[in-house]
């Protein structure tokens, strides 16, 4: 299962009820802040999640309605906030453009306060664990180094508890080497067997983030059978010329990616101020029913449906 919370959904700059680009996906003991526009920060703590733990970041692209809040971000941390180290991920554009912000404006030469670590995405695993996997895929937009990612849960087989207990299976390590696919010896010396107490293959969730993309014919392979796909939805349909010109989509491009993709639920972001979410709605919903115009602090748990 992912948490994901939406800290800012406005396109390019702050409406009365919109914050700028930013969000957090959970997992476990993880905390991933998927870019992070101009008062993140303040999001971060009207939200409740605060600061801790928040040593992981990944950034889609490097236009500044995206990165702007690292500024502050690390501004804080460097005053009263204690982590040992942040980790910021993305394209080389976008993080020559970061270290340009940190180093340059924020810090001028003063010593960081924690270790600050930057990692050029390159289409591929990100890094994982026995539970999931983080990848990165390239998206089109405007200006080079544009990334999506992937969160997806490994499938896994239920331990059957009744099943064990049948066989005679003590509580403890024995029964955590069977679910790692471990035969065991009882102390009878009977041989029991993976097989014998884990059940069918149970596939895992997945979250599919794209942030600004100006085409989808590119995102479909990433985007099938997705839990849940987060994606931009900048102008409607009516003017998908200026869509196009300016390297973004419409929500019913966005849509029909979902239906092609067969995704489960569409999750709109990134919505510009010169519409209601009611119009935007209207222009995906015929498309792809079950759509939601994400709003700042919305939560959603994905889970495999």
């Amino acid at each position: 299962m992912f948490e994901l919370v939406f800290l800012g959904t406005s396109a390019s700059a702050p409406s009365v009820r919109r914050g700028v680009t930013a969000s957090m996906v959970l997992h476990k003991e993880y905390r991933f802040l998927i870019d992070c526009g101009e008062g993140t920060q303040r999001q971060l703590l009207k939200s409740g999640l605060g600061f801790k733990r928040l040593d992981k970041i990944l950034l889609t692209h490097g236009h500044l309605d995206h990165i702007l809040g690292l500024g502050g971000l690390v501004s804080t941390f460097s005053r009263w906030e204690t982590i040992e180290k942040l980790e910021i991920y993305g394209g080389k554009w976008a993080l020559d453009r970061v270290e340009d912000l940190i180093f340059g404006v924020v810090l001028r030469g003063a010593r960081p306060p924690m270790k600050i670590e930057f990692f050029d995405v390159k289409a591929g695993v990100l890094m994982e664990d026995d539970t999931f996997e983080l990848s990165a895929f390239p998206v089109s937009h405007r200006g080079p180094d544009c990334f999506g990612y992937a969160f997806r849960e490994k499938e896994r087989r239920p331990f059957l508890v009744e099943k064990a207990e049948a066989l005679g299976v003590p509580a403890g390590p024995e029964r955590g080497r069977l679910v790692r696919g471990e035969s065991i010896t009882l102390a009878d010396g009977t041989v029991v067997h993976p097989d014998q107490v884990l059940g069918e293959t149970v596939p895992g969730a997945a979250l599919v983030y794209v942030g600004d993309a100006g085409r989808t014919d590119d995102l479909l392979e990433v985007c099938r059978g997705a839990d849940a796909l987060v994606i931009e939805a900048t102008y409607l349909e009516v003017e998908a010329d200026l869509a196009r010109r300016f390297g973004h989509l419409t929500a019913a491009q966005a849509a029909a990616l979902a239906h092609r993709a067969g995704v489960k639920q569409l999750l709109l972001t990134h919505i510009s101020r010169r519409y209601s979410e009611r119009e935007v709605l209207a222009d995906a919903e015929p498309i792809f029913p079950n759509t939601i115009v994400a709003r700042d602090f919305d939560r959603f748990r994905i889970i495999k449906k």
